[in-house]
This record gives structure tokens, C-alpha cells and sequence, in this order.
């Protein structure tokens, strides 16, 4: 079948941009109906991958593991590319021609489906046998095609050896020791909307281009994309901290796109979904749940923290936002969608987000009543995870974690109390509502008084400092510093969340960070906050490649080796979390009731953090990074380049693109 490129009948502007990560070269393309992420990865396991944001489809190609191939070189730039099916239906992509050097590549598995489906290959190397499909050969070309498993669109993937030789399933370099393949790659999956120029960004929206590239690739009116390649769909948390962090920068399209997508999801009792599951991994799930072959999205809502986050942005952008405020009742008023694929019918996001406000308070009641641990919001039953530190143990076994119920949940009870007392949610309830949402502000009082100390861990200075040396011998990093940074008096800190037998899991933590940019603080509780984060980790959290998301020397053994460098939630540094720990100390310095020696400690804070963010510039857009220790000195590693590594990180990430709008102060900008 003729296969040619994408006319320029689409008025979009194209978009083309690489981010080379460790093995990982990554390029982004997007141009009228394409979107896509081609990942070319080298080393001992090779492959090749093109991700779509339409029906988050893709399709990818692993070579079995054998002597390291070398990193792999684009001949030119990708192409947009469009063709038509056996049915006639519309098949969108791109081509590209590529080199790698390396003595051979043998094809061993290839994966046309759901990037959900590819990611799932990825970490557990194996494939639902209803899509596994072969290869077809001719000639110097191996290509793969199938239909999804409800028929209604296809994939496809041709490899072609323009350089080399294709011969018993094997492709062998040419005798200059390369080899050179063109790869398209094709999804029939709907395009989504992409959103760009003013409609995304604000005039005072940062100028770094990188950021830029990545949050256009992102950004479409359906939805805001949570990263590429492994997550090129909706992701409600991502979306929710994402359009926080970058509220000043968005334009207004942007942001109620975000918000929008976000009510049109939430489920009957007013719950925020996580993560959706459409194209055909929608058609697997419910061949799993029904045995049929439906596409419908299918919604996951087992994460918390989601639930309390909506309340305190919405109220941001429709209270606090000047823009919000005037366009605030006809967003509240326009249609949410169908309340998370119930089947019921579409509602008004205000009636959408009234049933959230619901959902809070009833969630909250308890605690308000008697606060006490048993009280508290944990983890749903059967999960181990619940909220942002999602991987089985990112939160060292707790139930309960910090961020949701010390930060989270009293603000988004204020953000209730605020939206009714606003009178925009009028149109929206009863009697019985605003009989609920007058208890509130009270409800929040509690929370934020009485939540807060239960995670409290105090630990004295010799035992303390005995962790930290210990510690710090068996991560063979300096300990000298972190001890000195000690002090005198006892170390203390909240702990990332409470067990289930109501104990503290006593692991410093970055989420603080939530407390500096939503709580409500005393003076003294920011400048212990702050003072604990700041010193050097292993006495804290900070290094010179950035903050660490975790420090677990104050643990048991087994925590420790949980929670390294190579763990997912470990000692790494997060790009989002950095900028939200930036944005809160921007916050709390702007208050006027700041004692001078509190300021001082925090304008130091600032300038430390702002020196790290400066100095891995060049990974700020990726989603995490780990690092290497010598010489003194540590040193930033892309997540995902060691073979110990739990995962890879994604190469554009949305809520690391947030630094167009969280910027350092004038005395302290460093050109992004």
C-alpha cells in the first residue's frame, strides 16, 4: 500500500524536537494529525519504539540482549506520515531512517497495542497472546500489522535494512560495523486536539524551548498528557499539580482543559481517576471484567491523593486568578462529560465539582470529630500504594501517608469553605449541601492543627549523627557534612507516612514541599521544615544534583535497601518536586509576618535550591534522575542508564515542564 507523507493541509505549526537521555536517543514530532515519541535505545538491549498520544497507541520493537550496541544516529529528520488500512480507514505516524553501531540486531519480540501494553513488556517481558502477531519478511524488510481486538482500527510497524543485511531473522552490520534501518511506525487511533501558542502559554510564560517543546507535545484540548513514552495519556494527579505549578504561565484554554478534563472524569461519588485506559487496553479490560470487546474508557480510581488536590486548584484558578474569576461561572456552568464512563449523562462541572466537595467532607468527617490515627485517610484496602509515590514501596510500607492528610486534605476543606462562601457554587446546590459545606472551614481547623503532630519523629543529636555516619559508610558519600549540619539539638521531622499499626515510617521527605505551597503555616513550622529538608543529605535532602525525594538513613536496614538510589521513589531527585518545594518557599516569603532570622533561612534556602536546579538544567524536563558519588562530589545519572535501575524515566515529563512559571527571584535567575 502507497504510503506518503501528512499533507500540509493542517494548519498547525509542526513541532520536532530530540532529547538525547543516557541510551535513549527520544524524538518528538508533532505536525497536523501526528503526534509521536520515537525512542531509539542502544546498549545491551536495544529497541526500538514510537509512542502515540492518539488512543495512547504505539508500537515497538526489542532486539534480544547481546553484545552492547552502540547509540543510535538519526539520518535526517522523521517524517509525518499517513497511509490507509486494508479497510480504508486513516493510519497516522512517522518514518525514519537510523543507524547504530553494533555487530548485529536480532528481532525477538514486537508489540503493537495499548502503551500501557508496551510498558507492561517492557518491565515484565511478556505480551497478551491475543496480540502477539509475527513478523511478515520480504526481501530486506521485516513489517508487523494487526487490527486492534475489536476491529475497529490497526497498527503497524515496517522495519526496512537500508544498511546492512537482513538474513535468517538476523540483521547483521555492513562491514563498516553499522547498521541502517527505516522504520515506520503507524496508528490508526483519533488524533487528539493539540493546544499551542497563546491558547497553552501566556506572555509571561518562560522562554526556556526545551520546556516549551515538551509541554506542547502534551498539551491537547481533550487532556494534558502525564509523559512520553510511558504515560501518553491522562493522569489526574499530574494534571491537577501540573496545572497548579504552571498557573501563572498557562493560558486560560489550558488551564480549564486540565480542570476540565479532570470533572469529566470523576466518578458517581464525586472521586478523582488516576489513570485512564482506552484504545485497547479499554478493549482488554473489559474482555477481562465482561467478555466483551467495548472500548469504552475504563477508569482507576484507587489513588487518594487526587481526590483532595482538585478542590484547592480549582479554587486557585476561579477564586484567587483574576483571568479564572472572570470566565469562573461559564466554566462552572459548561457541560463536565459523562461523570467517569457511568453512562450516566453529562452534568455541569460545578454540579461536577460540588459531588468532589462531597466526597471531602465526607471523607473528613471522622477525623473532625475524634482526630485521632484510626481517623485518618489511608491507602485503600488491597493497594500499597495511593498516592504520587506509587511504586510498591514508595511510601516504606506506611498506610497513611503525610502529604494527604497533614497538607491535602485541610486544604482542600478550606478551598470548599472558600468556594461557598464565594457564591459561585450556588446554582449547584441544596439545602443539604450548603448545610455541609458550612462545616467546612471548621472541618479544616482540625486537619490542620491536629494532623500534622501525629506524624512527628524526633530523634536525639547522638543518634542521629550515628545514623548519618553509618549510613553514609555503606552509600560510600560524605559524611562530614551532613553530620556537622546536625547541630546540637535533636533531629526532627514528619514522617512520609504512618504504618498501619498507626507507627511513623521515619523517612525524611520532599513533600513538604505541599505543606510550604498549600498549608497554613506558623513561622516556626516553615523554618523547621525548611531547616530539616536543607541540609545535606544524608542529614537531609539536599545534594548538589538536587533535592532527594527520599532519605531513608534514619530507617531500618531493609528500608535503606528499599529506598536507594536506584528505586523509583528512593534517594532520587524528582523535577516536579523540586519546583514545588521552589514554588512554596516563593510562597512563604512572600508573607509579611515572617521574623527576619526566619526570612534569612529561607532566602538561603532558595538560593541552594535554585543552585542545584541551575546546575542539571539539562535534565529539568525528564521526570526523575539518580546519581554516582567520587571524588567528593555527586553527580547526576538519568534514571533508568543503570542496569539496577527499577524503571526508565520518562524523557518529557508534564509536571517537569512547570519551571515556565515557577522561576527563581530576580537576584537568582539563571537563563532556562
Amino acid at each position: 500500500m502507497l504510503i506518503i507523507a501528512a499533507g500540509a493541509a493542517r494548519a498547525a505549526a509542526p513541532l520536532d524536537f530530540e532529547v538525547d537521555d543516557a541510551l535513549n536517543l527520544n524524538r518528538f514530532v508533532r505536525a497536523g494529525p501526528v503526534a509521536a515519541h520515537l525512542l531509539l535505545r542502544g546498549g545491551a538491549e536495544p529497541r526500538i519504539l514510537v509512542a502515540f498520544p492518539a488512543g495512547n497507541s504505539g508500537v515497538g520493537l526489542w532486539f534480544e540482549k547481546g553484545a552492547p550496541a552502540g547509540s543510535w544516529k538519526l539520518a535526517s529528520a522523521p517524517r509525518p506520515m499517513h497511509a490507509r488500512d486494508a479497510h480504508g480507514r486513516a493510519l497516522e505516524g512517522l518514518a525514519a531512517a537510523a543507524t547504530v553501531t553494533a555487530t548485529e540486531l536480532v528481532p525477538h519480540q514486537a508489540v503493537l497495542s495499548s502503551v500501557r501494553v508496551l510498558r507492561d513488556y517492557q518491565l515484565l517481558k511478556s505480551v497478551p497472546a491475543e496480540i502477539s502477531v509475527a513478523p511478515a519478511v520480504k526481501g530486506q524488510t521485516l513489517s508487523w500489522s494487526r487490527e486492534r481486538l475489536d476491529g475497529a482500527v490497526s497498527y503497524r510497524l515496517t522495519l526496512e535494512v537500508i544498511h546492512g543485511v537482513l538474513a535468517d531473522g538476523r540483521i547483521r552490520a555492513a562491514a563498516d560495523g553499522t547498521i541502517g534501518v527505516r522504520i515506520t511506525a503507524l496508528t490508526g487511533e483519533e488524533p487528539l486536539t493539540p493546544l499551542a501558542g497563546a491558547e497553552l502559554l501566556d506572555a509571561v510564560a518562560g522562554s526556556d524551548v526545551a520546556a516549551r517543546n515538551t509541554l506542547t507535545f502534551l498539551a491537547y484540548r481533550e487532556k494534558l498528557l502525564a509523559g512520553s513514552w510511558r504515560f501518553d495519556t491522562y493522569f489526574g494527579r499530574d494534571t491537577l499539580m501540573s496545572v497548579r505549578l504552571l498557573l501563572p504561565a498557562l493560558g486560560p484554554t489550558a488551564v480549564e482543559a486540565g480542570l476540565g478534563s479532570v470533572l469529566a472524569r470523576l466518578a458517581a461519588d464525586g472521586e478523582v481517576a488516576h489513570e485512564e485506559d482506552i484504545g485497547e487496553q479499554a478493549v482488554l479490560d473489559h474482555l477481562k471484567s465482561d467478555g466483551s470487546r467495548s472500548a469504552a474508557p475504563v477508569y482507576d480510581y484507587k489513588m487518594i491523593d487526587g481526590n483532595y488536590l482538585l478542590a484547592p486548584v480549582a479554587a486557585d484558578w476561579l477564586l484567587h486568578d483574576p483571568r479564572g474569576r472572570a470566565r469562573a461561572a461559564a466554566f462552572l456552568a459548561g457541560a463536565a462529560g459523562g461523570g467517569g464512563g457511568t453512562g450516566e449523562p453529562p452534568m455541569t462541572r460545578g454540579a461536577a465539582l460540588l459531588g468532589n466537595l462531597r466526597y471531602v467532607l465526607g471523607k473528613a468527617a471522622a477525623f473532625a470529630a475524634a482526630p485521632d490515627k484510626a481517623n485518618l485517610i489511608g491507602l485503600k484496602d488491597g493497594y500499597a500504594v495511593g498516592e504520587w509515590r506509587d511504586s510498591e514501596q514508595g511510601l516504606g510500607g506506611g498506610r497513611y501517608p503525610y502529604d494527604v492528610n497533614a497538607v491535602l486534605v485541610p486544604a482542600a476543606l478550606s478551598a470548599a469553605a472558600e468556594l461557598e462562601a464565594s457564591g459561585l457554587l450556588a446554582p449547584y446546590t441544596g439545602a443539604g449541601d450548603r448545610a455541609l459545606l458550612a462545616r467546612a472551614a471548621g472541618f479544616a481547623r482540625v486537619w490542620r492543627t491536629a494532623a500534622p503532630p501525629l506524624f512527628e519523629v524526633s530523634i536525639a543529636n547522638q543518634s542521629a549523627a550515628a545514623d548519618v555516619f553509618s549510613y553514609a559508610s555503606a552509600q560510600k558519600i560524605a559524611a562530614l557534612p551532613a553530620i556537622a549540619a546536625l547541630g546540637a539539638d535533636e533531629l526532627r521531622f514528619h514522617a512520609l507516612a504512618l504504618d498501619a499499626a498507626g507507627a511513623p515510617v521515619p523517612v525524611m521527605h520532599s513533600d513538604e514541599g505541599f505543606a510550604l505551597l498549600f498549608g497554613e503555616l506558623d513561622a516556626d513550622g516553615v523554618d523547621r521544615a525548611v531547616h530539616a529538608l536543607m541540609r545535606p543529605f544524608p542529614a537531609g535532602l539536599m545534594t548538589e544534583v538536587g533535592l532527594l525525594v527520599a532519605n531513608p538513613a534514619f530507617a531500618s536496614p531493609a528500608l535503606q535497601a528499599q529506598l536507594n538510589r536506584n528505586a523509583y521513589h528512593g534517594t532520587v531527585v524528582w523535577s516536579w518536586q523540586q519546583a514545588l518545594f521552589a514554588a512554596g518557599l516563593a510562597r512563604q516569603l512572600a508573607r509579611a509576618d515572617l521574623p527576619a532570622a526566619v526570612r534569612s533561612h529561607l532566602e538561603s534556602a532558595q538560593r541552594t535550591l535554585w543552585t542545584a536546579i541551575a546546575a542539571t538544567r539539562s535534565l529539568s524536563n525528564s521526570e526523575l534522575w539518580s546519581w554516582s558519588f567520587s571524588e567528593r562530589h555527586y553527580h547526576a545519572a538519568p534514571f533508568g542508564s543503570a542496569a539496577a535501575d527499577a524503571d526508565e524515566a520518562n524523557a518529557a515529563q508534564l509536571w517537569s515542564t512547570v519551571y515556565l512559571a515557577v522561576r527563581p527571584p530576580p537576584a537568582l535567575e539563571n537563563p532556562r
